[in-house]
């Protein structure tokens, strides 16, 4: 899905300022709330880490960039309660509107939607039968795709050409974990592509290595 969320690459943003020596995790109490608010959602709604992103993903541009990093993490979050109807639509507002002291009537609780998910096995690396379809030193190229849902291969990465580097352990496939769909393990590589293959050949010359799954690559005839 190519959303707000895929901005590696883009241009615009201003710099990225590094984590300063000693400065804490959260800078207010509600952030770390927030982070917690968030992996709570999923074990409340039964969803997994790869639906949670697609969530975010799908937020639209003023919930994923306007309320602050751990502003999205709670808009992700009530969406995630909302779509498994732990939360009817609007509870959260009107909470919020009563707590200012205004008369809101909050709707009913639905009848929750949980998906019908369950884990292979605990984190998300699996074993897979079949040898890796690519080697280390084999040039490859990531699939130039553009899938309606949900996948962790960039735009900027799409149609480029790199070089395997390392051959990771198999995982879950998140493309279909986080529609529930199955978990689809794959082989998994470490690509190293070059900067000037990414963005042109006035592109500052340096090195740009990606965890890729086997399905976003193809050989290189």
């Amino acid at each position: 899905m190519d959303g707000i969320a895929d901005m590696g690459g883009t241009e615009g943003w201003g710099p990225v300022r590094p984590p300063r020596a000693g400065e804490p995790v959260f800078e207010e109490r509600w952030q770390g709330r927030a982070f917690a608010l968030g992996f709570y959602s999923i074990r409340v709604a039964g969803w997994n880490v790869d639906a949670f992103r697609h969530a975010t993903e799908r937020l639209d541009r003023s919930a994923y960039l306007d309320d602050g990093y751990y502003g999205r993490w709670l808009n992700s979050a009530e969406l995630v309660l909302t779509e498994s109807a732990i939360l009817a639509p609007g509870a959260i507002d009107a909470r919020a509107r009563n707590l200012r002291g205004e008369h809101a009537e909050e709707p009913p609780v639905p009848e929750p939607a949980r998906p019908a998910y369950a884990p292979a096995a605990e984190g998300s690396l699996r074993t897979v039968d079949t040898p890796p379809a690519f080697a280390v030193g084999e040039q490859v190229r990531a699939k130039d795709m553009s899938p309606p849902g949900h996948t962790r291969l960039p735009r900027y990465a799409r149609g480029h050409a790199g070089v395997v580097e390392l051959i990771q352990p198999a995982a879950v496939l998140p493309d279909t974990n986080a529609h529930f769909v199955g978990e689809n393990p794959q082989h998994v590589y470490s690509v190293r592509f070059d900067s000037r293959e990414l963005w042109g050949a006035a592109a500052e010359p340096f090195a740009v290595t990606l965890d890729l799954f086997e399905s976003y690559l193809e050989k290189i005839s």
